[in-house]
């Protein structure tokens, strides 16, 4: 494939932040995402390990995050994109009620998940303006 391809995708050029327990769901959101040109943060399938890589100084542009990783809740990791304007979807097996006040206006994807309408939520989020 032709990294001219890449360049056109919704997401190209963009640095997506994947935190996802389950690896072949983390390989899929990965590749789908790479073939629309974007580049990825992880996946990590830890809480530390997303701790680490929010913290690495690097661009982040938009996430995708698993509510429930390892039986630790993510919305400390989802508290600090807020602050910093980062949009991002969460996935979960758990129904909206479970987020709580804070988080009713995340887009939430239950699982199995349809990857590709995922990566054009995603594109949309990243192009709407950010206050």
């Amino acid at each position: 494939m032709a990294a001219s391809s890449h360049q056109r995708g919704p997401l190209a050029g963009r640095r997506i932040f994947v935190v996802e327990d389950e690896y072949f769901l983390a390989d899929d959101i990965g590749k789908t995402f790479r073939a629309m040109g974007a580049e990825i943060a992880g996946p990590v399938g830890h809480f530390e390990d997303a701790l680490k890589l929010l913290n690495d100084g690097g661009v982040l542009d938009a996430a995708v995050l698993d509510v429930n990783i390892r039986s630790e809740m993510i919305f400390p990791i989802a508290r600090e994109l807020k602050a910093r304007n980062v949009p991002f979807i969460f996935t979960t097996g758990y129904d909206k009620i479970t987020l709580g006040p804070e988080f009713q206006d995340v887009p939430l994807l239950e699982k199995p998940i349809d990857l590709p309408a995922m990566a054009q939520k995603l594109a949309g989020l990243i192009a709407e303006p950010r206050a």
